[in-house]
This record gives structure tokens, C-alpha cells and sequence, in this order.
């Protein structure tokens, strides 16, 4: 179960792209049932990193081509592999995935980790995630959805590797989760009592996916000249571009898609949606279909989806920051 993201922000076809996290749930210690947790929605940053920004002397920032697809991270990882700070790609995609527990105790600071804490985060449990930016000038996708892509070599700046020289604008999710709307269910000798869609009780699978559907042109051009320093557009302002017109709020938010997957995913159930066994690794996790599935582990429950949200509209779930 992941929760697509998409349109519509603008009033125009200019962006009909997807954005893809997975759901975060809880799971009583109690009764055992899992229930999804409410987040505030996704926050996509576009930014402009790098050694081929034009601001860091560089020729431009490139638009994603049409049907470009990536993702960041690994639904199956449940443990940290490689050493922080050695640059590879590996560890920089590793990197890449991170949480930060918010808190407002006075002596509890916000803490900051790769895998889920062990405390309740009373302002919210924050998941991030640094989307590749360098591209290798050819491939749309590939078989990983991640080798025709690589990081920039500090992950938030720096430069492309030889084999990736394409430098494209840098993308960052950020997703808040309410997981302190449980925490009268449970205490720290119960253990974190959060588990996300792919069956990971760690952490560690966090990701998040790309697939591409903007008006290249308007894109680039919003690259080229949106992003002043004595304008609005500096600030994150996209109203200020104007080659972008925005939707209201209101009307937006007065739509809905219809359920295309007859599947129980909300309220509470005894399993995760699909086939998603718990695996907590460290060892990744084995991947399941319906035709392998192990007993007990698929969801058999046919209750149409809740709402969604899609259409020719803006999205609920998807903010939008320049």
C-alpha cells in the first residue's frame, strides 16, 4: 500500500506527475490490528542544487524528460548497511532516507535517525527523502528504477558523477505522521508500534517514487527564469512565476477518485494490505505476490478503498514548494 500522490496544483495541464510514499500504520500492541495513521500530506520541495546550477557557475538545471521514473530507497531494506560519510553511491542512497522524531519536551531535542525511534514524537514523526539528480542523458528508467540515476556527491550539492553528467532539478519529500494520536495505546517496553505498508517494523524501507507528467517546457522555463533573487520566487512563492497559474484551495479539495482496487486499507484490519508479512530483518526482506503469498499474510478482505483524491484538481496530500 503506498499513497500516490499527483495533480492538481495548476489550473492548466502543466504538472500530472506522481509522487509515491508508503503508508505508515499502527499496530496495537493489544489487539494486534493495524490502523493507518493520519499525516499532514506531502511537502515536495523542487530545488536548485548543485555544481550545475547556474548559481554555482554551472550551464543550468535540466527539466525531467517525459516518462522519466525514479525512486529513492529500497522497500525491502531493514537494517543500515554502509559506513556514513564515504561518498559512495551506495551510501549516499542509504543517506538519503532519514526521519526526524519532532518533539516540544523541555528536555527531549528532536532527534534525528535512519531507522524509527523509540519514543513518541509529539509533533510528529518526519520522513524525508532526497531524490537522485543526476541523470545519465538516456535512459528514462531502468530495471531498479534507480541505475540511470545517481546523487549529487554531497547529496544535497555538489556534483554529478561522470557516468550520471545530466544535472536535474533535486526533488525532497517530507511527510509528517500523527503518531502521537496513539500514544495512550502504548509505552516504550511495548517498543515502537509502527510499521509501514511493505511489512517493515524498522524503518528502514522508506522510500519514495517519481514518475514524471509535467509540461517539460513550462518546467524548464520555470528553472530558467522563476527562481530570482529579487522576487517572490527566491522564497519558495509559485505564484510568483508566471508561467505558473494556481488553483484554489477550495476547489480543489472538492475532489475525488473513485476506488480502482477492491482491497480493505483503512479502519482496522488484522493484516497489512497485500501480501506484506512483518520482516524485521536485518537481512532484507523477501518480496510477495499473491501467488507465493505465506498463509495468513494477504489482506482477504474485499471492502472497496476510502476516498481519494484526483481528478482535475489539486490533491490534498501534495503541497507544492518551489
Amino acid at each position: 500500500m503506498h499513497t500516490p500522490v499527483g495533480r492538481r496544483l495548476f489550473t492548466e495541464d502543466i504538472d500530472l506527475s506522481n509522487y509515491w510514499f508508503p503508508t505508515l500504520y499502527f499496530r496495537d500492541p493489544k489487539t494486534h490490528q493495524y490502523e493507518m495513521v493520519p499525516n499532514g500530506g506531502l511537502l515536495v520541495y523542487y530545488q536548485n542544487r548543485g555544481k550545475g546550477d547556474v548559481a554555482n557557475g554551472g550551464s543550468g538545471l535540466k527539466a525531467f524528460p517525459p516518462g522519466f521514473k525514479m525512486i529513492s530507497g529500497d522497500p525491502t531494506r531493514r537494517a543500515k548497511k554502509y559506513t556514513e560519510g564515504t561518498g559512495t553511491q551506495e551510501e549516499l542512497a542509504e543517506r538519503a532516507i532519514t526521519y526526524t522524531c519532532l518533539r516540544y519536551t523541555t528536555t527531549n531535542e528532536d532527534v534525528y535517525s535512519y531507522g524509527f525511534p523509540s519514543t513518541d514524537c509529539e509533533a510528529g514523526f518526519q520522513g524525508r527523502v532526497h531524490m537522485p539528480s543526476c541523470w545519465d542523458g538516456q535512459n528514462l528508467d531502468s530495471p531498479d528504477h534507480k541505475s540511470h540515476v545517481a546523487f549529487l556527491s554531497g547529496l544535497d550539492n555538489g556534483e554529478c558523477p561522470r557516468s550520471h553528467p545530466v544535472y536535474l532539478m533535486k526533488l525532497f519529500y517530507e511527510v509528517t505522521w500523527d503518531v502521537h494520536h496513539f500514544s495512550a495505546r502504548w509505552t516504550e517496553s511495548d517498543g515502537w508500534p509502527f510499521v509501514y505498508s511493505t511489512g517493515d517494523p524498522t524503518g528502514y524501507s522508506w522510500h519514495g517514487d517519481f514518475q514524471n507528467g509535467w509540461d517539460v517546457t513550462v518546467l524548464q522555463g520555470a528553472i530558467d527564469h522563476c527562481n530570482n533573487a529579487n522576487d517572490d520566487t527566491a522564497n519558495g512563492v509559485i505564484s510568483a512565476c508566471p508561467l505558473f497559474t494556481i488553483i484554489d484551495a477550495a476547489t480543489a479539495d472538492q475532489c475525488d477518485l473513485a476506488a480502482s482496487v477492491r482491497e480493505s486499507v483503512v479502519g482496522n484490519s488484522t493484516k497489512l494490505p497485500g501480501c506484506n508479512p512483518l520482516q524485521a530483518g536485518p537481512t532484507d526482506a523477501t518480496g510477495y505476490t499473491d501467488d507465493n503469498c505465506p498463509n495468513g499474510a494477504g489482506d482477504a478482505e474485499t471492502k472497496p478503498v476510502a476516498r481519494g483524491h484526483g481528478g482535475k484538481c489539486r490533491l490534498k496530500k501534495k503541497r507544492f514548494q518551489w
